[in-house]
């Protein structure tokens, strides 16, 4: 079987799982697990507040400061895994979301937890227009500053144009949802 094809087929399987886990994960939202310890001296951004200065390197290598992307632009930073099931099933939805913003709208961030070569290959098979950042799994990880205490994907946080946490959701967009999720006052 050819390497691309392999690719092709995994990324399938990944996102019929997705849909699956995010179904699953729906249904037993109730029985989160709680929020694991924060390392000391890491501050975990609660709504209202600015996170602690993030700089992640992109795809190229290039350390990019996360509150200088689309200055004077509310972000929704999505985060995000590449065997993540239900990450993976919400891509299209975002680049849909990104897609609609202009020079003006939200800019939509991916935060990938993961290795960049992991990254890049699924990137060829869903291809995305947003910026993407790379970041190592871990207690005090970029999610964990910005309010993912729980340590599950997909989580994505929305900042406002000076950057403070508007709203956090921990688990996958349902079709459809970001739209209003996304707009000041959303549900």
């Amino acid at each position: 079987m050819k390497p691309g094809l392999r690719l092709v087929l995994a990324a399938a399987c990944a996102a019929v799982l997705g849909l699956g886990a995010g179904a699953w994960y729906e249904s037993r939202q109730p029985d989160l697990p709680p929020p694991m310890p924060v390392p000391e001296g890491v501050r975990v951004a609660a709504p209202g507040e600015r996170p602690e200065p993030i700089r992640l390197p992109d795809l190229e290598g290039n350390i990019v400061e996360l509150a200088a992307i689309a200055p004077g632009r509310p972000l929704l930073v999505n985060v995000w895994a590449s065997w993540c099931g239900p990450c993976v099933a919400e891509m299209p939805e975002l680049q849909g979301f990104a897609e609609t913003q202009g020079d003006d709208g939200v800019q939509v961030v991916g935060l990938a937890l993961d290795e960049v070569d992991a990254v890049r290959a699924f990137l060829r098979q869903v291809p995305v227009g947003y910026p993407i950042l790379l970041d190592s799994p871990g207690p005090a990880d970029a999610s964990v500053l910005l309010g993912n205490t729980r340590g599950l994907l997909p989580y994505s946080v929305l900042l406002d144009a000076q950057r403070r946490v508007v709203r956090q959701k921990l688990g996958p967009f349902a079709p459809g949802e970001i739209e209003s999720w996304a707009r000041p006052g959303g549900e």
